[in-house]
């Protein structure tokens, strides 16, 4: 159903993927929400979520298990949005990783975990995670953000 495209966001495998998508959800999104404004973050957020499920229908569809799509749940797809629009718009803030525990910009940051997710994708290496739709949701967030560039939405 359409509604799906939106509310497969709220649903998490469990309480480790929720707690790690809204954690990163708020280590990136509280800087880009008081960049932009809460309306103009949410609206960026949800463009991500709605292009990641995208992303990830068309892809899924190629790969239909018995005659039925397998279920995609998660904010991640909004998440890794998120994440891109950190890296370009706070590309030399210095993180620190936990794994290893080493300094790295935001620009690289978002660029290897971006090149991983393509390769986890198209290799099929890591499963059980919908790799596209966090590629999805990066791609429709930048997207946006260079539409933005050229019609920008009002700060509220």
């Amino acid at each position: 159903m359409l509604w799906q495209l939106f509310s497969y966001s709220f649903l998490h495998g469990n309480l480790t993927h929720l707690f790690f998508n809204m954690y990163a959800l708020w280590l990136f999104g509280v800087q880009l929400e008081n960049l932009w404004g809460s309306q103009t973050f949410i609206i960026y957020y949800f463009v991500c979520v709605i292009g990641a499920g995208l992303v990830q229908l068309l892809v899924s569809g190629s790969a239909v298990e018995n005659g039925a799509y397998y279920p995609t749940i998660g904010a991640s797809g909004g998440v890794f949005g998120v994440l891109l629009a950190y890296g370009l718009f706070f590309p030399n803030r210095i993180l620190i990783l936990l794994i290893p525990p080493i300094p790295i910009k935001a620009k690289w940051f978002v660029l290897i975990y971006g090149v991983l997710e393509l390769w986890f994708g198209i290799t099929g290496s890591v499963t059980g995670i919908a790799h596209f739709a966090h590629l999805g949701g990066m791609f429709f967030g930048l997207i946006l953000i260079y539409y933005w560039k050229k019609y920008p939405p009002g700060r509220t």
